[in-house]
């Protein structure tokens, strides 16, 4: 695991055996602070105040947040500590910040989230939580079902599976993209379109040509985002990449994600216990 960060640890609440933490990296990728909360279920035998390095891995999906929100929206708008106490999943949520996209800044300079959870995210809630890949799942969404997919499809053994939940799965389809994505990537030119096709999660997908991992892709039908599902789970189709699609009705809200999440970690339970999906 890299040394080229420190780490703070606050406990906001510990009670026994449940436990919600915060975890501050000061991170040389990130150039500053990134915040994590952890949400620990209330279970014998684990402790979510103290690192369970010996104890049994404990199902653990990493949620991300989407664009203009922090680490904070999920708990500040469901709650996270019932919900893993009542499926049994420790959730991670770390700070994807304003804009970051959870890719590598093309100013070297800045931001580099991508290699932030490769080198130092990834690696210490594996150490502090004794993750077991096979156990470890990931979801977001909006521009945190794009990071989802992207983190996954980078090393696929890391994770059992991936979701997205309302996903930016194709940058090209985003309004954002003339305003707040060129921050990150860079002009939206011609010459430089090549920085948007490689973090593009359609043009990965070939990755996982002959995967048996799954993919969990949601989105409400009335979202502006659903021809972003649809499209990425037409090129699935091509690639025999396994997948679940989940159009529902609902749109780009709160309401809708405090919906599909539940819809995640139910399909995310049901591999853990080799239920039948289908397929």
């Amino acid at each position: 695991m890299t040394k080229a960060f420190s780490v703070l640890v606050l406990f906001l609440a510990a009670i026994a055996a449940n436990a919600q933490q915060l975890i501050v990296i000061e991170s040389n990728n990130l150039k500053c602070n990134d915040s994590v909360l952890v949400f620990t279920p209330k279970m014998e035998g684990h402790c979510g105040n103290c690192d369970n390095q010996t104890s049994e891995a404990i199902p653990t999906l990493f949620l991300l947040h989407g664009w203009s929100g922090c680490y904070n929206d999920w708990n500040r708008l469901d709650s996270l500590q019932s919900l893993s106490d009542s499926t049994g999943f420790r959730i991670i949520c770390p700070d994807g910040f304003y804009n970051s996209w959870y890719v590598n800044n093309t100013d070297k300079d800045k931001m580099q989230w991508k290699t932030f959870f490769d080198e130092e995210l990834y690696p210490l809630m594996a150490q502090k939580y004794n993750l077991d890949p096979n156990k470890t799942f990931i979801t977001g969404l909006s521009m945190g079902g794009h990071g989802a997919i992207n983190i996954f499809m980078d090393n696929p053994d890391r994770f059992a599976a991936a979701g997205s939940m309302s996903g930016v799965l194709n940058i090209h389809h985003t309004t954002l993209i003339e305003k707040e994505v060129t921050k990150v990537l860079g002009p939206y030119t011609e010459e430089n379109m090549s920085s948007y096709d490689n973090v593009s999660a359609i043009n990965r997908l070939e990755s996982l040509s002959g995967s048996d991992k799954i993919l969990i892709i949601s989105c409400g039908y009335n979202d502006y985002y659903a021809k972003c599902t649809t499209e990425f789970s037409d090129r699935c189709k091509e690639l025999k990449v396994p997948h679940i699609t989940l159009l529902t009705p609902g749109t780009h809200s709160w309401k809708y994600w405090r919906f599909a999440v539940r819809e995640h970690i139910h399909l995310f339970s049901m591999i853990l216990s080799g239920e039948n999906l289908g397929y």
